[in-house]
């Protein structure tokens, strides 16, 4: 009952104070990152949308100018995975799971996942299939066990992933979902360029100081952009964040001039 009461009044806060000091320029050059679209349907509609894979591009491009080395990331697309005769085991999540324990071995000081897609109240689209909470949860502590490592998920729903990742993960984790446990997030019609989680992400982290501020900004720019268009229930991104997270160390580079 104490970690369920910690890890609601951490998500209800949303973040922690942070500490001034400015990280060295090649704080996450050991970090291991992987990218993943998982799907390239629009939502209720049966037509294509270049959502999911524009994000996972840019998140991509994104991260590697805040500091995170190129040599160590990974993306994974919907269009890569090719099917296997396991329907129980989504194919991409088996590409997504290889390309994560690769880079893990070469960058060894911390692991960034970032998963945009559908989502269901059971879990995350991949491909034609849902990777549940503990699925995830299983594939990122094998790779990565024993280092901080965030977890970001784009998706409806994708709070249902709080608990089961914060648990494993303790006090090296940081988990930052699009949406409650019980809501949807907005942005991946036919249309749109990104969901409205992954713009803002794209357009909140160069000027970033911390996963912590970035999930701040992030929550601040994704409400704006559902009381602009009128979205309702609204989506309400969740984070949880470890001791890890608060230190020094995990901060990120300090932002060039301007990038306010």
């Amino acid at each position: 009952m104490r970690t369920i009461a910690l890890l609601a009044a951490i998500v209800a806060l949303g973040g922690v104070s942070k500490p001034a000091a400015a990280a060295s320029a090649d704080a996450f050059a050991d970090w291991a990152v992987i990218v993943v679209s998982g799907d390239d349907h629009a939502a209720h509609e049966d037509r294509p949308t270049q959502a999911f894979d524009n994000a996972r591009r840019d998140v991509a491009t994104a991260f590697e100018r805040k500091g995170f080395l190129a040599s160590n990331l990974a993306e994974v697309s919907v269009h890569e995975a090719a099917d296997e005769a396991d329907p129980s085991h989504p194919p991409e999540l088996d590409l997504m799971q290889r390309r994560l324990a690769a880079k893990a071995r070469q960058a060894q000081a911390g692991c960034l996942v970032y998963v945009t897609s559908h989502g269901s109240p059971d879990g995350v689209l991949l491909g034609d299939r849902l990777a549940t909470p503990s699925t995830l949860r299983t594939l990122v502590t094998r790779a990565c066990p024993g280092r901080p490592t965030a977890v970001i998920l784009s998706a409806c729903y994708s709070g249902a992933f709080v608990p089961a990742l914060a648990q494993a993960l303790g006090p090296d984790g940081f988990v930052f979902t699009a949406a409650r446990r019980d809501r949807s997030s907005f942005g991946c019609s036919e249309n749109d360029r990104y969901p409205f989680f992954d713009g803002c992400v794209i357009q909140n982290l160069p000027p970033a100081t911390s996963f912590l501020d970035l999930a701040d900004r992030v929550r601040k720019c994704v409400k704006l952009r559902e009381d602009e268009e009128g979205m309702r229930p609204r989506s309400m991104p969740q984070v949880y964040a470890g001791s890890a997270f608060q230190a020094d160390r995990l901060r990120f580079p300090s932002p060039p001039p301007g990038s306010e």
